[in-house]
């Protein structure tokens, strides 16, 4: 009788677990970092020619346009990974083997220390009809991936994705989203700051 209500209250504990939703703290936390690489990716390329928008450092280098590009891709792919680990069933007895903390996966995808080459998938390939395009994609899936995390009641930390360094929960998912958005504006920036780059 024991063993079976021992069983019984640790099954109440894990759906307890598993009904509590994404916490304030979470969601302004999301919300606001989705914000501020928003902004500072706006105000960053507003105004600039298109001569600025497509200069290239160097041959195998991206421009400005393609940056711009491969984060809108990102964009929608992240969102579409992130809604894809929330079709499995919530687990929260896996948040032991997740890689690392949110302030540690900030810090990871947000340094340009460490170049990566991406997945031909997440490519520019002037898909969206040129710089403009590219920039009203990116703000309407931006929009949408915060409308998402304000909606939601899910408690992301119960689901989770498989990166090539380690497993991540699905809210860190987010803050990889929004921290690769910081990644490739700071790129930008150094585009700017080249030698050649037209004034």
């Amino acid at each position: 009788m024991k063993k079976v209500l021992s069983i019984s209250v640790f099954t109440l504990i894990i759906l307890t677990v598993c009904a509590q939703g994404i916490t304030d703290q979470e969601r302004k936390r999301a919300l606001s970092h989705l914000k501020q690489t928003n902004g500072e990716l706006a105000n960053l390329v507003k105004g600039l020619s298109d001569e600025q928008v497509n200069y290239k450092p160097g041959e195998d280098q991206w421009s400005i346009a393609e940056c711009l590009e491969h984060i809108a891709i990102s964009e929608q792919n992240l969102m579409g990974m992130i809604q894809n680990s929330l079709q499995a069933d919530p687990n929260p007895s896996k948040r032991s083997e997740v890689a690392m903390g949110d302030d540690q996966l900030l810090g990871l995808i947000t340094s340009r220390e460490q170049k990566v080459k991406t997945r031909k998938e997440f490519e520019p390939t002037n898909s969206f009809g040129g710089f403009t395009g590219t920039l009203k994609t990116f703000k309407q899936r931006r929009k949408s991936t915060m409308k998402f995390v304000k909606s939601t009641d899910l408690n992301l930390r119960n689901y989770y994705m498989q990166f090539p360094f380690g497993l991540i929960d699905s809210y860190q998912g987010v803050l990889f989203l929004s921290g690769h958005t910081k990644r490739h504006t700071d790129q930008i920036k150094e585009i700017m700051q080249s030698e050649s780059y037209p004034q």
